[in-house]
Order: C-alpha cells, then structure tokens, then sequence
C-alpha cells in the first residue's frame, strides 16, 4: 500500500499570503531581466532611489496629472526596491551596507514623498493646513526610521530593512505568519499596506484624491512608528 500524506489546509489567511504583497509579483518577473544586466543589487537601491525622488518631485507640482506621473514613478521605484534584495541573493551580494543603504533609501523617498504631497496639495488649495499635515507625515517616517536605528543596535535587525539583504535567504511567509487578532492587524498594518502602498497611490491620483493621504498619513504615521514598539511587531515580514 502506498503512502499517503494529508495535504497541509488552505486557510483563507494562507490564500491572502499567496496573493498579497501584489508588488512581490512584479518584481519577480522583473528580476530575471534586470539579473542580465551588469548591475549589483545596491545599483538598483540606487535606482530606485532616483525614480522615488522623482515621483516626489511630481507630487509637489500639484496638478493632477503630475500626480498621476508621480504615482507610476512611484510604483517603479517600489518594484526596484523589491527587485534589489532579489538580485542579492541571486547574485551573492547580500551585504551589510545594503541592508542599510536599502533601510536609508526607504526612509528618504517616503518622507519626501509626503512633505511634497503636502506642498502640492497646498499651494494647490491655498491652505497651508495640507502642507503641517505632509510635514507632520514626513516626521512620522523620520521617527520610524531613527526608532529603527535605535532599536536595531540595542539588539537585532529592524523590520525597516530587510533581513533578505543580509542573510541571502528568501524570508519564509508560512513561519512568520501571525495568529492572533493583534497580530494580524500588525501584519496588514505594517507591511501588507507598506509593500503595495504604491498602488493606493496610484488609485487616489487616478481618482484626483490624493489629498486624501495627508491627514491619514499624519496619523497612520505616528502609528506606525509606535507599533515597532510592541514586542514581536518587527518578526513579520512580506
């Protein structure tokens, strides 16, 4: 008699696994070609960087079709970002440095991404509350990204950099997946809506709407940096 394994269950939370970050889809169809170029994983940081700034740049021209430049730039430079930590372990050059080039790289683009909305938002209407409420999201970021640093050397690496781009290994969804109800919103919260924030900003600007991201980005902000606070907060990753 043969023998017989019982197939593990699908959960609907192992399904969600499988489907989201959607960005993670991209970037692995991008990886093979850029794989054939002579570039290193901290090249493509770098690249990302640039389209990052960018998209921050159309942002505080206000106009809606700027903002709509802005958002693809935006998503470009999210599949680079997710593309660097692929070709460093494809090409053996996981590093150190580029886990905190990639953690640098990160903050740098969000908070100017936010301040500029801000600007853009606000020369726009003439109100200068839309400028505090960008500057307060950029300081958000700025807090988690310091939080990080701070965190990291009292022990252990932060989820503000992925540990992918030391290690060389793929991070394994099925071990670090959450269980409780605090857990799960933690886990959406901060990395499920962080890894394809990209497309809600392109949705918003595609609406005209991405205004609406200032007064939630200047609270989620706050949010997000003080549930690193949480022990276990950081064990997640996408």
């Amino acid at each position: 008699m043969d023998s017989f394994t019982e197939p593990t269950a699908v959960t609907p939370q192992l399904q969600a696994a499988a489907v989201f970050p959607v960005i993670r889809h991209i970037s692995r169809r991008v990886t093979p070609w850029l794989a054939q170029l002579p570039l290193t994983a901290n090249h493509i940081t770098a690249v990302s960087m640039v389209f990052g700034l960018a998209a921050a740049g159309c942002m505080a021209a206000g106009a809606r079709q700027a903002a709509i430049i802005g958002a693809l730039l935006l998503v470009v430079d999210y599949v680079l970002d997710n593309c660097d930590g692929e070709i460093a372990r494809l090409k053996n050059q996981c590093s150190e440095f580029g886990r905190r080039f990639d953690s640098f790289v990160d903050w740098i683009v969000h908070a100017c991404f936010f301040a500029a909305l801000g600007l853009g938002v606000g020369h726009t209407t003439g109100d200068d509350i839309w400028i505090w409420l960008g500057g307060i999201a950029a300081l958000g970021a700025t807090i988690n990204y310091l939080l990080a640093v701070v965190l990291e050397r009292r022990g252990g690496h932060s989820d503000s950099a992925p540990p992918d781009r030391v290690s060389g290994t793929e991070p394994s969804p099925a071990a670090k997946m959450p269980t409780g109800l605090v857990e799960w919103f933690i886990f959406v919260f901060r990395e499920l809506s962080r890894a394809d924030f990209c497309f809600i900003v392109l949705v918003l600007a595609l609406l005209d709407a991405v205004w609406v991201l200032l007064p939630l980005a200047a609270v989620g902000a706050q949010v997000y940096w003080m549930t690193q606070c949480i022990r276990g907060a950081r064990a997640f990753h996408v």
